[in-house]
């Protein structure tokens, strides 16, 4: 396996995810202002609505592929952590090919055409007076599906690589789960449970 462009495939979705990342301050800084103007100025804002689920529905979508790098989307561990890794690896790739791709292929096909209409009619939002441009927003979709593929042919790449060694490659940046490094500090210093 060539490392390389499987981490070239990370750190683009590490990028674009951390990128993405300051939606959230955002997003808390227009709905403090929104709690402010609304109970303190009395006098509630139009945008805060459209704001809010623009700013969290980009930040949800554009976060997948990153978390996906960061092995933290959630799966079944209870059962998952007790496989060797080859079973792991072997079970991972079959779901990425029947359930993952599939679902991530129509993702991108229907986000394609659903941000193309917007995009042809110049779609505002009806949700609020304010009525907001939403076409640069509904092209996040497709955007994130292109990512996830993206993401998933690097999965793809390591469980390939698992199934043939027996251990899974390194990532980018690996994270380590609270439960791992309470185990291994427990292994290191078998008193500091006590």
């Amino acid at each position: 396996m060539d490392n390389r462009f499987v981490f070239w495939i990370e750190t683009i979705n590490t990028w674009v995810g951390k990128a993405f990342g300051w939606c959230i301050l955002l997003l808390t800084a227009a709905t403090s202002y929104e709690v402010f103007a609304r109970y303190v100025l009395k006098a509630p804002t139009e945008w805060a609505f459209d704001a809010a689920y623009i700013l969290y529905g980009t930040l949800f979508m554009m976060a997948g592929a990153y978390t996906l790098a960061r092995n933290g989307h959630v799966r079944g561990d209870w059962l998952y952590r007790n496989w060797q890794p080859r079973t792991q690896a072997r079970w991972d790739l079959i779901l990425y090919f029947v359930f993952f791709f599939p679902g991530i292929i129509t993702l991108l096909y229907t986000g394609w055409e659903y941000a193309a209409y917007s995009w042809s009619v110049k779609e505002r939002s009806l949700f609020t007076p304010a009525g907001p441009i939403i076409y640069p927003f509904k092209t996040i979709i497709p955007i994130a599906g292109a990512l996830l593929i993206l993401q998933g042919i690097a999965e793809v790449m390591r469980c390939m690589y698992c199934i043939k060694t027996g251990k899974w490659p390194p990532r980018l940046g690996d994270v380590e789960e609270l439960e791992q490094i309470l185990q291994k500090e427990h292994s290191d210093n078998p008193e500091a449970g006590r």
